[in-house]
């Protein structure tokens, strides 16, 4: 009987050995099933004499390979070591991501909201897209724009009649000044010819847009400055600088806070004597170079980039700064943009180069969009046109054939050009404004409320 208590003994001392080599049992007691085989057989633990039906449980020696192998050994081979579960390890990235995610939601939400609730006008799409310009993603903007680009439809006729509205003039004006002088012998600007071949009715015919003191100041016509698309008007404004005074106004936006000495908007109060108003270039940062107002500056006059010059007496040009015009003790406002597209009455082959990098990123990359420009003739007469589906040689052509000798580009698709006349009616104080294409996209009011961009105001004098 001692030999038969003896085998078992030896039986599970050589079972613990065997699983120590095999790396199963290190320095401590096994857990699991077989640790109370372990732990009866060394007498370290009393154990039930049989399980749940009488029936008693049997050492792994004594029991069958198949239910060896139904209940694998805790820590046997294969096994991954005691730890936390990967769920409750994994929990602290999982929350510092989570906190970075509605972090990064947080602050892009409220900057996108800032830009959309910024007092200044534009369409939803507009601020939207100046938001993401403003934060690097202008390839998404373009590729977006890309996508939208509609391009001009070839031939077709207008979709408005081409003669139009036209302020009254006073037929028995004299020409004189406020205080019986004689200022001036008005000039009515000869008809213009159609690009476009035969003239519509009022195509290229010259209608009065505003008038000072009866006189004729302001004249406008349209003219189609294609072939090809027939069915696209540009509208163009000639206006005399001598009764005339040109206002450079700030935008909240751009060039944006500063001691400007000028309101972002036409206020209440300040509208009498209004009688147009139109767009300025890109902003600021694209421009090729700086805005002066009052003294202030945002970004810097640059040496032979193409400037709008504003005087203290309200007479503006059109020049290159640092050549053809300069800083001066008169000179209250400069805005530069670009290059120009005519000069000394000529234009250069340079717009037909590297449009895009030269001349403004388009919507869609396309050539054929909506431009502004503005230039001035030998005479001094102020000359601004825009327009939809047009290039640049195409701007450049018609600004050369209202009489310009130099002249540049303003800015460009539709969001961001417009011009105004503004009508006295019954209420001089509070004139009626009207857009001057019906199809731009702009309102007439539009400077009546804060703008995002700068503009120019033209007032009588």
């Amino acid at each position: 009987m001692r030999g038969h208590r003896v085998q078992p003994l030896v039986v599970a001392a050589l079972y613990r050995f065997s699983r120590v080599e095999e790396g199963c049992v290190s320095g401590s007691a096994a857990s699991g099933p077989d640790a109370d085989l372990d732990q009866d057989y060394w007498g370290q633990r009393s154990r039930p004499a049989s399980r749940p039906g009488g029936q008693a449980r049997l050492p792994n020696s004594h029991r069958s390979p198949v239910a060896r192998r139904g209940r694998p050994a805790s820590g046997g081979p294969g096994s991954r070591p005691p730890g936390p579960p990967l769920r409750r390890r994994y929990r602290p990235v999982l929350r510092i991501l989570l906190a970075l995610v509605a972090t990064f939601v947080l602050v892009t939400g409220w900057s996108v909201a800032h830009a959309l609730t910024l007092p200044g006008g534009g369409t939803f799409s507009e601020r939207l897209a100046e938001w993401a310009r403003d934060h690097y993603l202008g390839p998404v903007v373009t590729f977006g724009e890309w996508i939208s680009y509609d391009p001009p439809k070839k031939g077709g006729k207008p979709a408005f009649a081409l003669t139009g509205p036209s302020a009254a003039a006073n037929p028995h004006a004299s020409g004189k000044g406020a205080h019986g002088k004689r200022a001036y012998v008005p000039v009515v600007p000869h008809r213009l010819k159609s690009l476009a071949g035969k003239p519509l009715k009022g195509e290229g015919v010259w209608r009065v847009l505003g008038t000072v003191h009866g006189v004729p100041a302001i004249y406008g016509t349209y003219l189609r400055p294609s072939k090809v698309y027939t069915s696209y008007v540009a509208g163009i404004v000639s206006m005399d600088p001598r009764l005339l005074r040109f206002q450079l106004r700030p935008g909240v936006e751009d060039p944006g806070p500063g001691n400007w000495k000028a309101q972002p908007t036409i206020a209440p109060g300040t509208r009498r004597g209004l009688l147009a108003t139109f767009n300025s270039g890109f902003k600021i940062a694209s421009s090729g170079g700086g805005f002066y107002l009052h003294g202030a500056t945002s970004g810097t006059l640059e040496k032979g980039i193409a400037s709008e010059v504003y005087y203290r007496n309200g007479r503006m040009t059109v020049g290159v700064w640092d050549r053809t015009v300069r800083m001066t003790p008169q000179v209250v406002g400069v805005r530069q943009n670009l290059r120009l597209i005519v000069s000394h009455g000529v234009v250069p082959s340079t717009v037909d180069s590297n449009v895009e990098t030269s001349w403004g990123a388009t919507l869609g990359g396309g050539y054929y969009v909506w431009r502004s420009g503005i230039g001035v003739t030998a005479t001094g007469r102020v000359i601004f046109v825009y327009g939809p589906a047009l290039n640049v040689r195409m701007l450049a052509d018609l600004l050369k054939q209202a009489g310009c000798v130099s002249a540049m580009q303003l800015d460009i698709n539709p969001d961001w050009m417009s011009f105004m006349y503004y009508l006295p009616k019954h209420h001089p104080g509070d004139p009626t404004p009207v857009n001057l294409l019906p199809d731009q996209l702009q309102p007439p009011d539009r400077y009546y409320a804060v703008s995002s961009r700068d503009f120019t105001a033209v007032y009588a004098k």
